[in-house]
C-alpha cells in the first residue's frame, strides 16, 4: 500500500472493495468533485464500509447516497486522508482526469496535425478517420511525428517517372525497406494516394494488387514484372509480331511508354486469355486490336488501358456472364470509359438460347451492371453463368477486320 495508513486500509481497502473504490474514482475523474453521491446495487460489504466511514447504522438497503463533504469531513477528522480523493489516491494511485487529459491529447494531436504542410496529407490528417489511421500505426507522439515527416518527404517526390518503391524509399527514407507492406510511413502515404482517386481514406484492407495500382498510379513501380498485360494485334511501337498474342509488364509500360497509333479506332476488351488464344488461332493478324484484363485487371493492364484512351482508342468490353465478370466490367467501364461490347441484357438472353449446354449454375451476391439495370434481373431470373470463351463464335466476327 502506497502511504495509506493500516486503518485507512482496513475501512476502504482490500479486493473486496476495489469496485467500490473504482466507481468512486470514476467520478473524480469526470471532474466530479463535490455533491450529493448515490451509489445503487451495493453490496453488504460495500454498504458497511461506507455506512462505517460516515458513521451511520449499516443498513439492507441496496443503495445509499451521502454528501462527498460530509464523508471529506469525516476522513479528516479521523486522520485517515484529507478527503475521500486523497483516500482513493493513497490506496490506489493518482485518478486522472479524463476530461483534462483528452483535452491535452486533442491539443497535441493538433500540433501533430499541423506538423502536415503538404495539402494532400493535411486533408488526409483534417478528417477524423484520415487522424485515426495515423493514431493505429504511430500511437506515441513522437512516432506520430516523425511519420508524418517521412510521409510528406515521399508525397514531396510523386509523381515519379517510373520509380522502384525500394529506390524511392532507400534515397528519401534511408531505408530500401520503409515503404514496405506494414509500414507506417506506406499505410499514410497509401491512404493519401487512394483519398485522392477514390476519396475512401480509411480503408487498409487492400490487397496486393490493389496497393499495386495505387503506387502505380503515382509512377512508382512494386513487383513491376508481376501479371503482365496479355494483347494482340495492338498498333504501336512494341516488339509484338503481328497476329500472335504478346505480354508488355508494367515496366515496360511506365519506363517507355509505347507509342500508340489508336486514335479514333476500335479496341476490344475482354476477361479471360483464352479467348485471345482463340481469336489468335481463328484471325491472326486479321483479328482487331485485342486486349485482356485476366480477371479483375492489375496494375498492368490497368496501365495500358488507361494509355490507350488517353491515345483516343474506343475501348469496347465484353466478359463472364456472373458476378464477378460483372464487378469486372463495372471497373472497366467505369473507370476507362469503355462501351460494352455484346454484354447487355437482350445479349445475355440472345446467349442462354444459343448455349444452353454451355452454361452453370450462378453462384455468389449479385452484382447491379451500371451499364444495363435490366441485365442483372436478367441473370437472376435465369440463374445461369455463361463464360466468355463459351461465346467466342458470337465475338469472333465483331473482331475480324475482313468483315468491314
Amino acid at each position: 500500500m502506497s502511504g495509506a495508513n493500516d486503518r485507512l486500509e482496513r475501512l476502504l481497502g482490500g479486493a473486496a472493495l476495489a469496485s467500490l473504490r473504482e466507481r468512486l474514482r470514476s467520478r473524480y475523474g469526470r471532474g466530479r468533485d463535490v455533491g450529493i453521491v448515490t451509489l445503487n446495487r451495493l453490496g453488504e460489504a460495500e454498504r458497511g464500509a461506507l455506512a462505517g466511514l460516515l458513521g451511520r447504522r449499516p443498513s439492507d438497503a441496496g443503495s445509499l447516497r451521502f454528501d462527498i463533504a460530509e464523508l471529506d469531513a469525516r476522513l479528516a477528522d479521523a486522520g485517515l486522508a484529507r478527503s475521500l480523493r486523497h483516500a482513493l489516491e493513497l490506496l490506489d494511485g493518482p485518478i486522472v482526469d479524463v476530461a483534462a487529459a483528452r483535452a491535452e491529447a486533442m491539443r497535441n494531436w493538433d500540433a501533430v496535425r499541423a506538423l502536415a504542410t503538404d495539402s494532400r496529407l493535411a486533408a488526409l490528417l483534417a478528417d477524423g478517420r484520415g487522424l485515426g489511421l495515423l493514431k493505429r500505426v504511430a500511437p506515441q507522439l513522437p512516432a506520430a511525428e516523425r511519420i508524418v515527416g517521412q510521409a510528406q518527404r515521399v508525397l514531396a517526390q510523386l509523381p515519379v517517372a517510373a520509380v522502384a518503391r525500394s529506390h524511392l524509399a532507400a534515397q528519401w527514407l534511408g531505408d530500401a525497406h520503409a515503404l514496405d507492406p506494414g509500414s507506417p510511413v506506406a499505410a499514410i502515404v497509401l491512404a493519401v494516394l487512394r483519398r485522392e482517386r477514390t476519396s475512401d481514406d480509411c480503408s487498409e484492407g487492400d490487397g496486393e494488387e490493389t496497393v499495386r495500382e495505387l503506387w502505380a498510379a503515382a509512377g512508382v513501380l512494386v513487383n513491376e514484372l508481376a501479371r503482365p498485360v496479355l494483347f494482340l494485334n495492338l498498333a504501336g511501337d512494341v516488339p509484338a509480331p503481328n497476329g500472335e498474342p504478346a505480354y508488355l509488364s508494367l515496366r515496360a509500360l511506365m519506363r517507355s511508354a509505347p507509342g500508340w497509333d489508336l486514335a479514333g479506332r476500335d479496341v476490344y476488351v475482354c476477361e479471360n486469355p483464352n479467348l485471345v488464344a482463340i481469336a489468335a488461332d481463328a484471325l491472326g493478324p486479321h483479328c482487331a486490336p485485342l486486349v485482356c484484363t485476366d480477371g479483375m485487371p492489375a496494375a498492368a493492364q490497368r496501365a495500358l488501358l488507361s494509355q490507350l484512351a488517353r491515345a483516343g482508342a474506343s475501348l469496347h468490353y465484353h466478359g463472364d456472364f456472373d458476378w464477378p465478370g460483372i464487378a469486372i466490367a463495372n471497373t472497366v467501364i467505369g473507370t476507362f470509359g469503355a462501351r460494352p461490347w455484346r454484354f447487355g441484357a437482350n445479349d445475355y438472353r440472345a446467349a442462354l438460347e444459343r448455349n444452353a449446354l454451355a452454361t452453370r449454375p450462378i453462384a455468389g451476391a449479385a452484382v447491379d451492371a451500371r451499364w444495363d439495370g435490366a441485365l442483372a434481373q436478367a441473370m437472376q431470373a435465369h440463374g445461369r453463368a455463361i463464360d466468355e470463351e463459351a461465346l467466342a463464335e458470337t465475338l469472333l466476327p465483331d473482331l475480324d477486320r475482313r468483315s468491314g
